[in-house]
């Protein structure tokens, strides 16, 4: 009687899908990833890669028709 099969499970996630649209849980879904991300790179733990890398080596795409020869 407590714990629910895979088959209450199934049926509670249609009618969740129903209710909402599965427009609305994909978009749910995805300020959820970013919100945790955010927290994640907040309390110091993102990835030093993707968060310092970029921001401490700029880079100048120079082209050769920028260079003036004298």
């Amino acid at each position: 009687m407590g714990s629910l099969s895979i088959g209450h499970w199934l049926i509670v996630l249609a009618i969740i899908a129903l209710v909402f649209g599965t427009k609305k849980l994909r978009t749910a879904g995805s300020d959820l990833g970013c919100a945790f991300k955010a927290f994640k790179e907040g309390m110091g733990g993102g990835s030093p890669s993707t968060t310092n890398a970029a921001a401490a080596q700029p880079t100048i795409d120079v082209q050769a028709k920028d260079v003036i020869a004298k």
